[in-house]
């Protein structure tokens, strides 16, 4: 490693790196005072109601589903078919894979209003639920990730063969696909919304998760190339890039294909689609396209992918999905599906005191900044352990390791 790469991840690992986890554990324990004050007061707090009892916390667990799944997905499939990999970025990309799936794991908790639940949910559990089947899949796929992740630092010293470690990794890309497609069924399953009940949901949610995690990978490692953590050749990035613009436009194609069939003249969807592209949800989905069109321009056109431009365009893509998810979500609850419920107050709907026309005529859910702080919280835990990660676990490739 030449003296300007040592100096480089001198500094990475030094001051500036500390100054970063202690700000990353200072917004962790200011979520964990936040999520106290609702712990106290209750989710009466939060902009959650009966009828639409699902928001932030539920919206940003299945973007980091997705974000973990994607991680897992590019560092595996390499291993899995015998093909080349990205220039040793697989353990970069299985550890920000952990990382967003204990966040993942900490918003269920956090919206689940009190975390002795948690036992509830296993000592009386419904098996035919989706809902447990996703507890399942998904504690199933943050061991199988932390195995992963153990099993390729065990192969680098020679105690782990090569295939064993591509068996892992086969069952470790079968598990991602699951938990996605788990996850969908969740709301596809639920014949009572209209905008969640479609067979195209599970590979929809596949689909993103490559999206938003080739995209974080991106922006991970070309961050860390810049600050000399790592050492990257820039054909890997622009492999990435490429594959980032073909997940982007696959993605594109199914919710074309799901808003042409919603929306075709004689359709039982047309309502969905004049919400999402003229209604309350209209700035989500108009951020989520423009968003993932310009990314993939980025992507295709080789005088545009620069490294800065490639970020931009992976942190597009990124936004567009949390876009995605949020329309998904809120979606949901913004057609009503009760014609006369039989009360109307603050426990039952967010804006109760216009009745249901007036809670319905903007968007029907929106949080709290008790939310936003509380998700910050959770957001900060996931920024302390990948800062953790990058400081005291062998990341990077054993032949870049400084001696």
């Amino acid at each position: 490693m030449s003296d300007t790469n040592k100096a480089s991840v001198a500094k990475f690992g030094g001051r500036g790196l500390n100054i970063a986890i202690v700000v990353a554990a200072a917004v962790t324990v200011a979520g964990l005072a936040l999520w106290g004050v609702q712990l106290s007061g209750g989710l009466v707090q939060t902009g959650m109601r009966n009828l639409d009892s699902w928001g932030l916390y539920i919206t940003m667990f299945m973007f980091l589903v997705g974000l973990s799944a994607g991680g897992l997905i590019i560092s595996s499939v390499p291993r899995a078919f015998g093909m080349k990999g990205f220039g040793g970025i697989s353990k970069i990309a299985v550890w920000t894979s952990v990382c967003c799936t204990v966040l993942a794991v900490g918003f269920v908790v956090v919206d689940l209003g009190q975390p002795l639940r948690l036992w509830e949910l296993f000592a009386y559990s419904n098996l035919g639920s989706p809902l447990m089947w996703d507890i399942a899949v998904i504690s199933i796929y943050l061991i199988l990730s932390i195995v992963y992740l153990w099993a390729t630092l065990r192969a680098e010293t020679g105690k782990v063969s090569g295939k064993a470690l591509r068996v892992i990794s086969v069952i470790a890309l079968i598990t991602a696909v699951l938990v996605h497609s788990v996850t969908a069924w969740i709301f596809g399953l639920q014949q009572a919304h209209e905008f969640w009940h479609t067979a195209l949901l599970a590979p929809w949610f596949v689909s993103s998760a490559l999206v938003c995690g080739t995209a974080l990978v991106l922006v991970v490692v070309i961050a860390l190339r810049k600050v000399g953590y790592l050492r990257l050749d820039q054909a890997h990035v622009v492999k990435l890039a490429k594959m980032l613009g073909a997940f982007v436009t696959v993605d594109l194609y199914f919710f074309g294909c799901d808003l042409l069939t919603s929306g075709f003249p004689g359709g039982s969807g047309a309502e969905v689609v004049s919400m999402l592209v003229s209604g309350p949800l209209a700035p989500f989905f108009w951020v989520e396209v423009v968003g993932c069109v310009l990314c993939a321009v980025v992507c295709f056109v080789p005088k545009l992918r620069t490294n800065p431009l490639v970020v931009v365009a992976s942190l597009l893509a990124i936004i567009g999905i949390f876009c995605k998810r949020v329309q998904l979500l809120v979606g949901g609850f913004q057609l009503p599906n009760l014609d006369y419920p039989g009360l109307v107050n603050r426990y039952t709907v967010t804006d109760w005191a216009s009745g249901m026309a007036g809670a319905y005529q903007g968007m029907v859910y929106w949080p709290t900044p008790l939310e936003f702080g509380v998700a910050l919280g959770v957001i900060g835990l996931g920024a302390l352990l990948l800062l953790l990660g990058l400081k005291f676990l062998p990341l990077r490739p054993v032949d870049q390791v400084r001696r």
